[in-house]
């Protein structure tokens, strides 16, 4: 079974001008993951728009950041559906493209009792040989798994972690508490990622970490050797890019950011749209102030390939 700990930024899907998914792109983003240092890859997650992809492409994705990591860290591969019977699915195709475990976040659209919830994921978890990280967004799911619902899963062995994007410190507390030391508590929230840490949570699964890897890695890092005034530096230079994407519907600002910074991801997939002018400008002025403060550096076109 794989450790879950660490960074594991929450990877941007990229397109090419013509919408479809950019291999070349993709590869160069999980080669500059691994350069930094990171503890695994999470594709197809919310910032990895899987609510936009086919299954075709969800598996070609899966294969490709698989393929490129050859097997440095684990591939977390995104999952979830609202029908059990569709993620089971998905699970099974995308354990067969090459994930290493799997993120499975709780189904949406209805709201559904603990125990429909419980049930859930105990069939997945049966359906497949892989580990399994939950996946706890109540924003954008309407249903918050329980502390006492997450104690009860993290029972199945295979059910090895959760990432919380709640949030809520108090509910990251709460899972902590009630769960073995030996299962993942991953904050989801970058602005909790070093509080996570210091409570007993194992990591992160980190958007930021698209545009600064090397940074996020480095609050994990400088944590573990309690360094904890340098860990508090690199969480405080997040700010600005987090309070940045109120800017426009996820994620049209972070792959704006990483198209301004040389990386080019392409747009969000509609309904989602390009950022307005204002809100352009401001993530302009943005990586303008990062470059000055020698954080950011553009890159070519030419390192595409």
């Amino acid at each position: 079974m794989i450790r879950v700990e660490g960074i594991i930024p929450a990877m941007v899907t990229p397109f090419d001008d013509n919408g479809k998914i950019h291999e070349a792109v993709l590869r160069r983003m999980v080669r500059r993951f691994l350069e930094a240092g990171v503890s695994g890859l999470f594709c197809l997650g919310t910032n990895g728009e899987f609510f936009a992809l086919s299954e075709d492409e969800k598996v070609r994705v899966t294969e490709i950041v698989a393929d490129e990591a050859g097997g440095k860290v684990p591939v977390y591969a995104g999952t979830g559906a609202i029908s059990t019977e569709e993620t089971v699915r998905v699970a099974s195709l995308l354990e067969r493209a090459g994930a290493d475990a799997l993120s499975v976040i709780t189904p949406y659209f209805l709201s559904f009792t603990q125990q429909e919830l419980y049930e859930h994921y105990a069939r997945i978890a049966e359906s497949t040989q892989l580990p399994i990280v939950l996946y706890n967004i109540p924003s954008r799911t309407s249903n918050t798994l329980q502390p006492n619902t997450v104690a009860r899963l993290a029972e199945i062995p295979n059910i090895v972690g959760l990432k919380d994007s709640s949030g809520s410190f108090d509910l990251i507390l709460q899972y902590i508490e009630k769960t073995p030391e030996t299962f993942a508590v991953l904050a989801g929230t970058d602005s909790l990622i070093l509080a996570t840490l210091m409570a007993g949570g194992k990591g992160a699964v980190a958007a930021t970490a698209n545009v600064f890897p090397a940074e996020v890695v480095s609050i994990y890092r400088h944590w573990k050797e309690q360094r904890f005034s340098e860990a508090e530096d690199a969480q405080r230079l997040l700010r600005d890019l987090r309070s940045s994407f109120s800017l426009g519907t996820l994620p049209s600002v972070l792959k704006a950011v990483l198209v301004e910074i040389g990386i080019p991801v392409g747009p969000a997939r509609r309904p989602v749209a390009p950022l307005t002018d204002s809100a352009l400008a401001h993530v302009k002025e943005m990586v303008a102030s990062y470059e000055r403060r020698g954080l950011i550096m553009r890159k070519s076109g030419s390192e595409t390939e």
